[in-house]
């Protein structure tokens, strides 16, 4: 079962995943940790932008780091689980039916 789950979501494209962060921040070294704890590193490309490098991403991120996209929609800010962007990952990709008792 679980090899089949493994190539079921295999077909299906990587997720384009976006953490806007800038240096020191540690909410956005947090962020990460629970990205690497959901397991699922091959589900996912990540681009990690620091918003310093950006006048306009600055302005419109600098109270809110770390802001996580996938596939271009806003799916986090501030904080999130590995939990939550495990099933943030999969639900926009269609690949896991919810889970049953």
């Amino acid at each position: 079962m679980l090899s089949l789950m493994s190539n079921r979501q295999t077909n299906f494209p990587k997720r384009q995943v976006i953490l806007y962060t800038r240096p020191g921040c540690h909410l956005c070294d947090e962020a990460k940790q629970q990205m690497h704890a959901a397991a699922c590193k091959d589900e996912y490309t990540l681009q990690e932008i620091d918003i310093e490098s950006d006048g306009e991403l600055l302005g419109r991120y600098q109270y809110d780091i770390p802001v996580i996209t996938v596939d271009g929609v806003e799916a986090f800010r501030h904080r999130l689980t590995s939990e939550m962007f495990r099933e943030s990952l999969r639900n926009r990709a269609g690949a896991c039916p919810p889970s049953r008792p």
